[in-house]
C-alpha cells in the first residue's frame, strides 16, 4: 500500500525539480556558503577577543579588520545570489506542480468528477498549495542551512575543546527531546486543517451558488450558522496548530537558554582550572552552542512541517488518480457510419438499474429525439454516449469501435454537447464561443451565423463580457453560445440534453430549429417538448420508459400505432 502511494506521489514531487535543477543547485550552494560564513564570523569574533585579551599567538587587529570586511562582502554576495535564484526556483516549482496536478484533474471522467465535491479541489489548489510552498520548498533551504551549521559547529567545537564539546552536547539533549515530542502531532493537525478547509469551502460555495434560494426562503440565519460552524472548525484547528508550535518553541527556547548558560559556566570553570580554555574560546563556544541549538530547536518542527507538506502531495496524488477514465488506444477522426448501442444496461448504484438492455442505432448525419417521462433514463443514455461513465454492461460503438477502446481526445473530438444549464465564463462572448482557443475568423463567423447569434453580436459586440455564469445574457442567448461553441469544434455528433427546458416557448422553438437546421452532423436530442411540427423533422424518435426503449420510429408512424408516445403527446396537449 505504501509503495503504491509512493509510486503515485513520485511524479508530483518530480515536478518541483523538473527543468529546475540549476536554480535549485545555486540556491543550495548559496545556503551552504552562507552557513559557512556564519561559522567564519564566529571564528573571527574569537580571534578578536583573544587579541584584545592579549592571548599568545593572537592576530593583529588590522588583519582581523580586513577579514571582517571580506566576510561582509561575501555575505552580501551570497545573499544576492539567494535573492536571484531561490524565488526563481520556487516559482517554477509551483508553476510546474500546479500545471501537472491540473492536467491530471482534466483527465477525470465527467461522471466521476460530477460526483466529487469541488471544494476538495478548491482546497487542494489553495490552502494545500500554500502549505506545500511554505512547509516544503521554503523550509528546504532552512533544513540545509541548519544541517551545515550543526555539522560545522560540532567540528569547530571538537577542534577547540573536545571536553567542553561533550559538556555542550549533553546540555543540547534537553531541547532535542522537547522539540521531538510534538513532531507527528503537527503533521496530523496539518492534515486535519486541510480536511476542515474543504468543508468550509463547500459551505461557502453553497451559500454563494444558492444565494437567491437563501433569500427567497429567508434562510440567512440558518446558513450563517452553518458558515460560522465550518469557519470555527477550521480556525479551532489552526489555533491548535499555533499553540502546538508555540509550545514547542517555548520549551525549546527555555532548554536552549539552559544549555547556553550551562556550557558557558562549565567553560568558565575549565578556564579557571587551567584546562586550555581562553576567553576567546569561551565566547566562540557560546556562538557555536547556539548553532548547535538552532537546528535542534528548529529541525523537528521543520521536519514535521515537511512531512505534513509531503502528506498533502500524497493526498493530491490520491485524489487525482481516483476516478480517472481508463484510456483507450484507438482513434477516429470523424463519424462515418453511426453509433450503435447493444444490450446496454447501467446503474449509478449496482442494485438500482437506470438503463435496462437498451439497443439502438443512430445513423451518421441524421437527427434523433429521445422522449419519455421524467426518470425514464433519457439523460443517462446521453451521458453514456458522452463517455461520462464506462461502468456499463453491453456495447456502445462508434463506427464499430467500442467507446471504451477510444482515446479520450479522439472521443471528445467526435462528440460535442449542449446542456440545459449552460456554463459561461466571465469572459467575452467570443472567448466563450472559442473557449479561449485560436480559430480562423471565417469559422467563428460561420458558427455564429448558424447558431443565430448574429443579431446579438451586432447589438453588443463580440467583446461584450458575459458576466459570472453568463449573468449578462438571457437563457436563449446562452444556449445559442453553447451551440456555436459546439459547431466551432466541428464535431461529428451533437448531443443536446433538455436544452429548451428553462426557455420560453418562442425561444425554445428557435433554439431547437437551430439544432435541426445543422447539416452533416448526427444530432441526438433529449427533449420534453412534444411539438408535432418539430418532432416530424427528426429522422427517428426513441421513446423510453423505465430505462428501456419501448418504441422507435418517425413521429407519424408512432402516432399511428397509438401506444406510449401517443399517450404522452395526448396528455401534453
Amino acid at each position: 500500500m505504501k509503495q503504491r502511494k509512493n509510486r503515485e506521489m513520485r511524479p508530483y514531487m518530480a515536478q518541483l525539480y523538473r527543468r529546475n535543477m540549476v536554480p535549485f543547485g545555486i540556491s543550495v550552494a548559496a545556503a551552504i556558503l552562507i552557513s559557512a560564513v556564519n561559522l567564519v564570523i564566529a571564528w573571527i569574533l574569537q580571534q578578536i577577543i583573544d587579541t584584545i585579551s592579549g592571548a599568545v599567538h593572537a592576530r593583529s587587529l588590522s588583519e582581523l579588520t580586513l577579514m571582517s570586511l571580506g566576510v561582509v562582502g561575501l555575505i552580501l554576495l551570497f545573499k544576492t545570489i539567494t535573492l536571484l535564484s531561490r524565488p526563481r526556483f520556487i516559482r517554477r516549482a509551483m508553476e510546474q506542480y500546479k500545471a501537472y496536478a491540473f492536467g491530471k484533474l482534466l483527465k477525470k471522467s465527467i461522471a466521476s468528477f460530477s460526483l466529487e465535491p469541488t471544494s476538495r479541489y478548491l482546497s487542494a489548489f489553495s490552502n494545500d498549495l500554500a502549505s506545500i510552498e511554505t512547509n516544503y520548498l521554503d523550509n528546504l533551504f532552512d533544513l540545509i542551512l541548519n544541517v551545515v551549521l550543526f555539522v560545522g559547529a560540532l567540528v569547530m567545537m571538537l577542534w577547540y575543546s573536545p571536553l567542553l564539546t561533550v559538556v555542550a552536547c549533553g546540555f543540547c539533549l534537553l531541547p532535542l527531546g522537547a522539540s521531538f515530542l510534538a513532531g507527528k502531532r503537527l503533521e496530523r493537525v496539518e492534515r486535519t486543517i486541510s480536511s476542515r478547509n474543504e468543508t468550509f469551502l463547500a459551505v461557502l460555495k453553497d451559500c454563494l451558488s444558492g444565494f437567491s434560494v437563501l433569500k427567497s426562503f429567508q434562510a440567512e440565519d440558518a446558513m450563517a450558522h452553518q458558515f460560522q460552524h465550518a469557519s470555527s472548525a477550521v480556525e479551532d484547528m489552526k489555533c491548535r496548530k499555533r499553540q502546538l508550535t508555540t509550545a514547542i518553541s517555548i520549551v525549546s527556547d527555555m532548554a536552549g537558554f539552559t544549555a547556553q548558560l550551562g556550557t558557558f559556566l562549565a567553560g568558565g570553570a575549565m578556564m579557571f582550572a587551567g584546562l586550555s580554555v581562553t576567553v576567546g574560546t569561551l565566547v566562540i563556544f557560546l556562538d557555536l552552542t547556539s548553532y548547535l541549538l538552532m537546528p535542534i530547536r528548529q529541525m523537528p518542527t521543520l521536519l514535521a512541517a515537511r512531512r505534513a507538506a509531503v502528506g498533502l502531495v500524497e493526498k493530491m496524488a490520491e485524489e487525482m488518480e481516483h476516478n480517472v477514465r481508463e484510456e483507450g488506444r484507438e482513434t477516429l477522426e470523424s463519424l462515418e457510419q453511426g453509433i450503435a448501442l447493444r444490450h446496454v444496461s447501467f446503474g449509478y448504484e449496482s442494485e438500482k438499474a437506470v438503463l435496462r438492455d437498451v439497443t439502438a442505432t443512430f445513423e451518421a448525419g441524421k437527427a434523433y429525439a429521445i422522449v419519455g417521462a421524467s426518470g425514464s433514463g433519457k439523460s443517462t443514455l446521453l451521458r453514456l454516449l458522452m463517455a461520462s461513465d464506462s461502468a456499463y454492461q453491453g456495447e456502445i460503438t462508434f463506427d464499430g469501435v467500442e467507446g471504451r477502446r477510444l482515446r479520450s481526445d479522439s472521443l471528445y473530438r467526435l462528440l460535442s454537447s449542449v446542456e440545459q444549464n449552460v456554463f459561461l465564463f466571465d469572459a467575452t462572448i467570443r472567448d466563450n464561443i472559442t473557449m479561449f482557443r485560436p480559430f480562423p475568423k471565417e469559422a467563428v463567423d460561420s458558427a455564429i451565423a448558424q447558431a443565430g447569434l448574429t443579431a446579438l453580436l451586432q447589438e453588443r459586440g463580440e467583446d461584450y463580457r458575459c458576466g459570472e455564469q453568463g449573468s449578462g445574457l438571457s437563457g436563449g442567448e446562452k444556449q445559442r453560445i453553447s451551440i456555436a461553441r459546439s459547431l466551432l469544434r466541428n464535431a461529428s455528433v451533437l448531443l443536446a440534453d433538455e436544452v429548451t427546458a428553462a426557455l420560453d416557448a418562442e425561444t425554445a422553438l428557435h433554439v431547437t430549429e437551430s439544432i435541426l437546421n445543422l447539416q452533416g452532423k448526427t444530432r441526438i436530442v433529449v427533449t420534453h417538448a412534444l411539438d408535432a411540427g418539430l418532432l416530424r423533422r427528426y429522422d427517428g424518435i426513441l421513446v423510453m420508459k423505465g430505462g428501456r426503449i419501448v418504441e422507435w420510429g418517425t413521429f407519424d408512424a408512432l402516432m399511428a400505432r397509438k401506444k406510449y408516445l401517443y399517450s404522452l403527446y395526448t396528455i401534453a396537449q
